[in-house]
C-alpha cells in the first residue's frame, strides 16, 4: 500500500527596477517594469522514501530584451536506499560558507540576465549519489551536458559594452555543451568546524570573452575552457564568531593555472539591547592571482540585522574595496513579511568610483534600486 503527498507551491513577483543615472550605452532604457512566477511542485511517495520534485521559473520583462527568460530550475527523482540517495535529473546544488563569493559552488551555471551578485543559478541536468557515515559523507556527481546563460540584450541596463552573441559561443571541447562533466564532494563535521573538499573537471562555468566581428559588427564571444577545480569550504564557530574560508586551484587545460580564496568571520550580537533581534558584523578578504579577476585583491566589510519578528524583517549591507584602486561595490538587502502571503524585498547596488581597469568599469553609472512584491501562495 502506498501514500502519496502532493503539494504546489510558488509565488507571482512583480519587480521595479530604477537607474540613478543616465543609460552609457544606446539603446538601453532608464528603468524597468518585470513579472516573475515560481512553481514548485513536490510529490511524495512516503512509505518508499521516493520522491518527484519539480521547479518553473519564468519573467517577462518590459523592455522585451534579454531578461524575458524562462527556466527548468529543478525536475528530478530522489530514491533512498539504506546507506545512499539517488538523484536523476536537473538540480540546484549549493556548496559554499562566504557571505561576499561563493568559489566551491562550481555545479550550476549563473542565470546571470537576473542579478548582478551572481546567486541566482540554472538548473543543472544530473545523475548524483550521496553516500554517508559516521565518517563524512561522499557526493558524486556526472552532469549530463553545459547550460549556458542567457545574456542581456540591447536595451538592458548592467550589460557590457559588446553585447554577447550567443550564436557565436565556442568551447574548447569538442562535444562543445555536450560534454560530460564530472564532480565530488566530501563534508564532515569536526567538532565546531564544518568541512567540505571538492574536485571539479569539466566545461567552466565562467566564461572569457573576447571581441570578434560579425557581419561587420563587433561583439562579444564567450569561450568556455575545460578546467579542474579543487577546492574546499572550512567553518570554525566558536561562541558568536564564525570563522570562514573558501579556497580553490583551478587547472584550464590550455592555460596557467591560479589560486582563488575568501575569507574572514562573522560575529553576531545576539538579542540586541535585550531584544529579539540580532545584528552581525563581518569583514572577507578576497583573492586571486589574475590580476584582471573580479575579487582579486578585495576588502569586504558588512553587517546583518535580523529582528527575528513574526514579519521576518531582515537587513543586510555591505561594501567591498579594491585595494589596488578606489573601485566600491555597495549593496544593500531588505526583506519583510507584509501578511500571509504578500511580502517585499528591494536592493540597492551602487557602483562607486570605478577604475577604468576593474572589472566593473562598463558598469559605472548603472547604480539602481529595487523592489519586489510577491504574492506566495
Amino acid at each position: 500500500m502506498y501514500s502519496f503527498a502532493n503539494e504546489i507551491t510558488g509565488y507571482v513577483g512583480f519587480e521595479g527596477r530604477g537607474f540613478i543615472d543616465k543609460p552609457l550605452y544606446s539603446n538601453q532604457k532608464d528603468n524597468s517594469l518585470s513579472t516573475s512566477i515560481n512553481l514548485e511542485y513536490f510529490h511524495d511517495f512516503e512509505e518508499v522514501n521516493e520522491s518527484i520534485v519539480a521547479s518553473i521559473f519564468a519573467r517577462k520583462d518590459s523592455s522585451a530584451d534579454g531578461r524575458d527568460h524562462i527556466d527548468i530550475s529543478e525536475l528530478y527523482w530522489w530514491k533512498a536506499y539504506e546507506n545512499f540517495e539517488l538523484y536523476i535529473g536537473a538540480r540546484k546544488v549549493f556548496w559554499g560558507v562566504t557571505e561576499t563569493s561563493h568559489l566551491v559552488d562550481v555545479i550550476n551555471s549563473s542565470d546571470s540576465v537576473e542579478n548582478v551578485d551572481g546567486e541566482d543559478k540554472l538548473g543543472q541536468p544530473m545523475i548524483s549519489l550521496l553516500y554517508e557515515q559516521d565518517w563524512g559523507t561522499v557526493e558524486l556527481f556526472a552532469l549530463l551536458g553545459f547550460r549556458e546563460p542567457t545574456y542581456l540584450g540591447a536595451k538592458d541596463r548592467l550589460r557590457s559594452e559588446l553585447l554577447v552573441d550567443k550564436d557565436s559561443t565556442s568551447y574548447e571541447s569538442s562535444q562543445e555543451e555536450k560534454h560530460i562533466d564530472f564532480a565530488v564532494r566530501y563534508s564532515h563535521v569536526l567538532g565546531d568546524m564544518d568541512l567540505g573538499l571538492i574536485y571539479f573537471n569539466g566545461t567552466s562555468r565562467n566564461a572569457t570573452y573576447s571581441k570578434i566581428s560579425v557581419n561587420n559588427e563587433d561583439i562579444l564571444q564567450a569561450h568556455y575552457n575545460q578546467v579542474q577545480i579543487f577546492g574546499g569550504d572550512f567553518q570554525l564557530t566558536k561562541g558568536d564568531f564564525l570563522w570562514k574560508l573558501e579556497a580553490t586551484h583551478s587547472k584550464p587545460r590550455s592555460d596557467s593555472s591560479y589560486y582563488s580564496q575568501v575569507g574572514g568571520f562573522e560575529y553576531t550580537f545576539v538579542g540586541l539591547a535585550d531584544s529579539n533581534a540580532d545584528l552581525g558584523i563581518f569583514a572577507e578578504y578576497q583573492y586571486d592571482e589574475r590580476d584582471y579577476a573580479f575579487g582579486q585583491n578585495d576588502l569586504a566589510i558588512g553587517t546583518r540585522f535580523v529582528l527575528n519578528d513574526t514579519q521576518s524583517t531582515e537587513f543586510l549591507a555591505a561594501i567591498t574595496q579594491d585595494l589596488d584602486n578606489k573601485t566600491k561595490f555597495i549593496s544593500v538587502e531588505a526583506s519583510r513579511r507584509l501578511t500571509d502571503t504578500w511580502s517585499i524585498e528591494s536592493e540597492l547596488r551602487i557602483f562607486s568610483t570605478v577604475g577604468s581597469d576593474d572589472s566593473l568599469y562598463e558598469l559605472r553609472e548603472d547604480d539602481y534600486l529595487q523592489v519586489v512584491l510577491k504574492r506566495y501562495f
